[in-house]
């Protein structure tokens, strides 16, 4: 069996490469295939492959710094990725990649991270904060993207089956496609047993810092904490307008080891996210550290977060606003040691990346069972053919 892995594009190492890499040791002998690749070969032996097939935009001026301005054509440099010799396709799409073209005889399963949010729900968000929300530049992405919408849906004719990375972004695919989809958590590093760590006295935030991550209003919010610290670890365009708002009790970090990260979440007091994520890796790696998450109550955190019960993991609070957040933090000291290290681990555990990789496994193999079942009965139902017999032309037509 000759299996394809296709990538939207390889240009840094985030939460959908997590996912590539453990597709990957699934099928350690697939091929991938992506947009482009500029990935440094170290990289590309911790994803797990040596080389991967690019389309014609590997070889576009400016393809590092500016993929995003060449999207209108992105559809068409999908289309050319020929996936004709292959049994079994595998799609890893936050964008255009379950857009491949495949055969009636072969398996496509197009792992779905979102569909294209700036495309779809989150349209008028994406144009207002790319300031594209007016004038002659604004009605030209209006209609790229309208393209891209339609593009979108009629692809989604083309796969088998879907597999969603959380029950929220089946509900995207649902209302964007109009097709049910299989859920499987995407995998999470999380350590066997807990670690012992000694708490400290600061909260944590660690995110790229970018608008949409609302990692601002966290800072603000400690602006109402004066006596609580927050660390911030991670880099980004907003880093210095961040620092710029921040009081003293906030500390920025930059960019850390995944050592170090580890450490800081498992001696936080707790870790803050104020994002509305499609599923959210790092508030399921802080509970793997043992330590309790204050989020916003939005998107896939909702899955991965215990809000009730003896064996609550965090808070949510319902805006990304600086006193909203304040206030839940206030609320969090009261009952602080209601939060178990115990409990927030054991909940981190049911995202392993070991159970990622059986479940996904066991979806695909039901699949190809599934299409070779239906190939031997149309074997089965079809009529004998005698060598040599010709239908005439005029019987074919008709």
């Amino acid at each position: 069996m000759r299996v394809a892995i296709v990538h939207d594009w390889l240009y840094t190492l985030g939460g959908a490469e997590r996912v590539l890499r453990s597709i990957l040791r699934c099928y350690p002998t697939a091929d991938v295939l992506t947009l482009f690749d500029l990935l440094p070969a170290e990289d590309r032996a911790w994803i797990g492959y040596d080389r991967s097939v690019t389309s014609f935009m590997q070889r576009l001026p400016g393809i590092a710094k500016r993929h995003r301005a060449y999207l209108p054509l992105m559809p068409l440099a999908i289309e050319q990725l020929d996936l004709s010799g292959y049994d079994l396709v595998i799609s890893s799409s936050y964008a255009v990649a379950k857009g491949v073209l495949t055969g009636p005889d072969q398996v496509h399963v197009a792992y779905v991270h979102s569909p294209m949010r700036y495309a779809w729900d989150l349209q008028h968000q994406y144009l207002r904060e790319s300031r594209l929300n007016r004038g002659l530049r604004g009605a030209l992405a209006r209609i790229v993207l309208s393209y891209m919408r339609i593009w979108d849906s009629r692809t989604a004719h083309g796969v088998t089956a879907f597999i969603a990375n959380s029950a929220f972004i089946g509900r995207r695919i649902q209302k964007a496609y109009g097709r049910q989809s299989e859920v499987i958590y995407p995998p999470v590093d999380v350590p066997a047993h807990r670690p012992e760590w000694v708490r400290g006295n600061h909260f944590l935030v660690a995110s790229r810092l970018v608008t949409y991550k609302n990692v601002s209003a966290v800072v603000e919010a400690f602006a109402h904490l004066p006596g609580h610290q927050l660390i911030v670890a991670g880099t980004g365009p907003e880093e210095a307008r961040l620092r710029s708002i921040a009081g003293p009790n906030v500390t920025f970090v930059g960019f850390v080891t995944d050592a170090e990260l580890r450490r800081l979440m498992g001696t936080a007091r707790a870790f803050i996210f104020a994002a509305e994520e499609d599923f959210g890796i790092i508030p399921v790696e802080a509970q793997g550290e043992g330590t309790p998450v204050l989020a916003l109550g939005r998107g896939g955190v909702r899955e991965t977060v215990i809000t009730e019960g003896a064996g609550r993991t965090g808070m949510f609070f319902d805006e990304a606003a600086p006193a909203t957040i304040a206030r839940t933090v206030q609320s969090f000291l009261a009952i602080e040691d209601a939060f178990s290290p115990d409990a927030s681990h054991a909940q981190a555990l049911r995202f392993a990346a070991s159970l990622f990789e059986r479940r996904f496994t066991s979806f695909v193999e039901n699949q190809m069972h599934s299409m070779q079942d239906s190939l031997d009965a149309c074997r089965a139902s079809a009529p004998e053919r005698r060598a040599g017999t010709v239908v005439p032309l005029a019987q074919a037509v008709v």
